[in-house]
């Protein structure tokens, strides 16, 4: 940044402004690169001859993006995203009842049959394992192992 564009950033502070909290603080730094792209763009059509008077405009642009980017990552990683908490609860109720998992299911039972296991499963807030158990003749144990999230993951069924 600019001397004049920290100093701007430490009156800010000083007046008494809240300042933004990190994930906007991020998101200010993406649309600034994003400006940074559009002149990048623009610049890079202005060439004539294969001669393009714009280039310094380009890199300094270009390594301003990668600057912003880079810190604001960093920061980002450090200060917010390193202090979440995943609360395995919670994200193995939502992975349960995520209608996707019945795609596994299509070349058993057939998409029509899947669709509504995973509309019916929808509505009432149920995993999917326990309305497919009701609706199809597949036992519980090969229905677990069907829509296995992680088995999922690796391809193949």
């Amino acid at each position: 940044l600019s001397a004049k564009a920290r100093s701007s950033s430490q009156c800010a502070r000083t007046a008494g402004r809240p300042l933004p909290s990190r994930p906007n603080h991020a998101h200010q730094r993406r649309t600034s690169r994003i400006g940074n792209d559009a002149t990048i763009t623009l610049a890079g059509q202005s060439g004539n001859f294969e001669l393009n008077v714009m280039l310094p405009l380009v890199a300094r642009n270009l390594l301003e993006s990668l600057h912003l980017l880079s810190n604001v990552t960093r920061l980002l990683a450090d200060k917010a995203i390193a202090s979440f908490t995943v609360r395995e609860d919670r994200l193995q109720q939502a992975l349960a009842r995520n209608p996707i998992l019945v795609t596994a299911l299509n070349p058993i039972i057939g998409y029509q049959k899947a669709a509504e296991i995973a509309k019916q499963a929808y509505k009432e807030g149920r995993p999917i394992v326990d309305v497919a158990a009701e609706n199809t003749n597949l036992s519980r144990e090969e229905l677990t192992r069907l829509l296995d999230p992680a088995k999922l993951t690796e391809g193949g069924i």
